[in-house]
């Protein structure tokens, strides 16, 4: 029986280490596809099209509306840390730029309310949409997060950071686009 017993918890710590090292496969790879692989390689893609349901206002946002302005596409979740210390960062740059850049934060594979209260609690009001199974983040270029697109006013992406972003290269790749 005891043999039985610790052959079961044996055969369940296996499984949880396999479905760990699955998921740890998984973020790996996710990086080596969509917008962000095309944009690696050295294109200037297109930024794909996405409709979704706003979490900071009424109604939905539709990427295309803002053609013919630059934007700041960043993909963040309440559970991000790194997403937690970059917060401001993306909130001040909106205020000194919102006459020229469009911002538009995304948060992905989140619970809408936690999201909400990410929200006030760091003061963002630029706004904040909610992509609930990572679909949009998916064709992007997947996990992990943070990420953020910068696009010129044609839509094509000039600027990708991948990772918490920093003050400086934020402001270079909004200048970019600016002149793009």
């Amino acid at each position: 029986m005891k043999a039985l017993k610790l052959a079961g918890q044996v055969g369940a710590v296996g499984l949880v280490a396999a479905l760990l090292g699955l998921l740890v496969w998984k973020v790996a790879h996710d990086n080596h596809g969509g917008i962000a692989a095309e944009f690696n390689r050295g294109n200037k893609p297109h930024a794909e099209d996405f409709t979704l349901k706003r979490l900071n206002g009424q109604g939905s946002l539709q990427l295309s509306t803002l053609r013919g302005r630059p934007v700041v596409v960043n993909f963040w979740a309440s559970w991000c840390e790194p997403c937690e210390r970059e917060a401001p960062l993306f909130q001040s740059a909106f205020k000194r730029y919102r006459d020229r850049v469009a911002f538009i934060g995304i948060d992905t594979t989140d619970f809408s309310g936690e999201a909400r209260s990410f929200l006030t609690k760091y003061g963002v009001t630029y706004p904040n949409v909610r992509d609930p199974y990572g679909r949009v983040l998916h064709t992007y270029g997947g996990l992990p997060i943070p990420r953020t697109f910068v696009l010129s006013r044609s839509g094509r992406v000039v600027g990708y950071i991948f990772g918490e972003t920093r003050r400086d290269r934020l402001e270079r790749e909004i200048q970019k686009a600016l002149t793009a």
